[in-house]
């Protein structure tokens, strides 16, 4: 019996999201939160040839000061949340943009789930990630029920856009869903980093040079290259979607039992205080947070492994990333310690 949440369910990201997680067979219950049109993407979802049951909720009136009914009965009994909620990218629009707006979304569903559903696996989607994921966590520790072992920032379009692409470079797209290559760092721009070095399925050895250059480019920017040719009518949801719907697959068989699930994630780094001290080391920076590959287990993180072996160029890559990826992480720090700032 696993009970799944999404949080923003009307949205480009939720609704296919939704979709998916509906067809997902470990998934016994499904229920859709919104501001809008939540109880209708259930009962469409609902007509769906499969075991779970849907149910959507939507806020009070806005005038209205009764507390948020529907938001409680979403998220009561939660095994797994997951947080697409919040404006979409436009063009021009970077991801710290959406910092301003996203923010406060967040920071309002994070108590939710803190005072109805504190065990609930959260999995983090709201753009940006790197400062998102901070605010929910700031939340749950005024709460006190902060466990980093269960608070995911979801990473993976990063990994499927890299083997994705890298199966383009081979030739083959075939070969695209059994390519592996490890992304590391953050969920924005220069913070996205992919370890081409170790891809199952390396590169040609003449991919070389600014060749890599642009690939590395593609992968870290992939997502301004979905805006654009959108041309202004949205931004990555299909995909993200999809990479969301993976991610949480993968929770949700650790959570049953499954063993041996590693995949890339943003995660507070005390959710494995070993491998997160040595990660630290590893990348010569004091980050609470940083995505790396973790292992999953029942009851989340069990283990955050390393960097592996890199090469020159990619260690100037992380380098690079370690930068922003503090500022934004202080910037979702601050916005709830210090939230009048």
């Amino acid at each position: 019996m696993v009970k799944a949440v999404v949080l923003g369910a009307a949205g480009g990201i939720g609704q296919p999201l939704s979709l998916l997680l509906k067809i997902n067979p470990h998934v016994t219950e499904l229920a859709l939160y919104d501001i809008v049109n939540a109880p209708g993407v259930a009962v469409d979802l609902s007509h769906i040839a499969t075991p779970s049951k849907v149910e959507g909720f939507l806020p009070p009136p806005k005038d209205s000061k009764e507390p948020n009914v529907g938001l409680e009965k979403a998220l009561t009994g939660a095994d797994v949340v997951v947080i697409p909620a919040g404006v979409p990218r436009k063009p021009g629009m970077t991801r710290d943009d959406l910092f301003k707006i996203n923010a406060g979304i967040v920071r309002d569903l994070a108590t939710a789930i803190a005072t109805t559903a504190p065990k609930a696996f959260v999995l983090v989607i709201s753009n940006p990630v790197n400062s998102t994921v901070p605010i929910v966590a700031e939340v749950f520790k005024k709460h006190n029920v902060f466990d980093p072992k269960r608070l995911f920032g979801v990473t993976t379009l990063d990994v499927v856009r890299a083997s994705t692409f890298v199966a383009e470079v081979l030739g083959d797209r075939s070969l695209s869903s059994s390519i592996t290559v490890p992304v590391v760092g953050g969920h924005s721009g220069v913070t996205i980093v992919p370890l081409l070095s170790q891809s199952s399925h390396p590169l040609p050895s003449s991919f070389d040079g600014s060749a890599v250059d642009s690939l590395v480019n593609r992968i870290q920017f992939g997502g301004d290259e979905v805006v654009k040719a959108k041309d202004g009518a949205g931004s990555a949801t299909l995909s993200m979607a999809y990479a969301g719907a993976e991610f949480a697959a993968k929770v949700i068989r650790a959570i049953k039992g499954e063993r041996g699930i590693t995949v890339p994630s943003y995660v507070n780094l005390t959710a494995h205080p070993e491998g997160g001290e040595a990660l630290r080391k590893d990348i010569g920076k004091e980050l609470d947070y940083f995505s790396s590959p973790v292992e999953l287990g029942p009851n989340g993180v069990e283990k955050i492994n390393g960097l592996g072996t890199i090469t020159p160029a990619e260690r100037v890559l992380v380098n690079a990333a370690l930068t922003e990826l503090a500022a934004s992480i202080d910037k979702g720090v601050s916005f709830i310690q210090a939230p009048k700032l």
